[in-house]
């Protein structure tokens, strides 16, 4: 059966909450059945979006508020 598991993909410093933020995505490996197969990647977000989220201006593509702003 296939699993679904968030990964860290790099770790950077982010200027808007000034530390260190986890950028994380979600892969699904597959089953034995079908063990030729790549994982997949099914999304991707920042390990301190919900913080971001609270601010009254939207943050950036990975929070999730403002797709056009990729400020790492």
């Amino acid at each position: 059966m296939a699993y679904r598991t968030w990964q860290v993909s790099k770790r950077e410093y982010c200027e808007r909450v000034g530390r260190e933020v986890a950028l994380e995505a979600e892969v699904v490996y597959p089953s034995e059945v079908l063990p030729d197969q790549p994982p997949r990647v099914l999304a991707r977000r920042c390990s301190n979006a919900i913080e971001c989220n609270q601010f009254e201006k939207p943050a950036c593509l990975w929070s999730g508020t403002n797709p056009t702003h990729d400020p790492l």
